[in-house]
């Protein structure tokens, strides 16, 4: 097969391009620590409220500076309704769902996870500032879907 001069040029560049860019990409993202939440934890959505950390919902502290939130997503709402956590402490959120898809996102944070029933989601983060923060679903679940809110106080220790 012949290409011309000029299709050589603008395929090498093409690709020279396209390497380029993923390399950007894919250096920037891992230096500023960006990886996807959570891993293959499972867990059966029929016990969730039996299974251990689950079963008991909330903010536990796992030593003097690293916090874990258990939560629990569910038709429109969140459970624990509440979350007091402290800035400047490590808090790991740890997630699932018990009916269908939702997500657990803070709003103005980084924090965006999947709430799907079967699976446990992590994710890890500190508060900087106190103040309250909102936490909404991004995935539509239903017709209650837009009532699916929270917030997370977080206060100074």
């Amino acid at each position: 097969m012949h290409f011309h001069k000029f299709e050589k040029i603008w395929l090498v560049f093409g690709i020279l391009s396209l390497v380029i860019f993923l390399s950007i990409v894919g250096v920037t993202a891992f230096s500023h620590g960006h990886t996807p939440a959570g891993g293959m934890d499972i867990i059966d959505p029929e016990k969730v409220h039996e299974t251990a950390p689950f079963n008991k919902p909330g903010v536990h502290k796992i030593d003097e500076d690293t916090y874990e939130v258990v939560i629990i997503g569910m038709a429109f709402g969140y459970n624990p309704a509440q979350i007091k956590v402290p800035a400047g402490k490590e808090i790991i959120f740890t997630v699932t769902s018990t009916d269908v898809v939702h997500s657990f996102t803070i709003d103005d944070t980084k924090v965006n996870m999947m709430a799907v029933p079967g699976r446990i989601t992590h994710k890890s983060y500190t508060f900087n500032n106190p103040g309250k923060y909102l936490v909404l679903c991004n995935e539509y679940c239903g017709a209650g879907h837009h009532l699916m809110q929270t917030e997370i106080e977080v206060y100074e220790p």
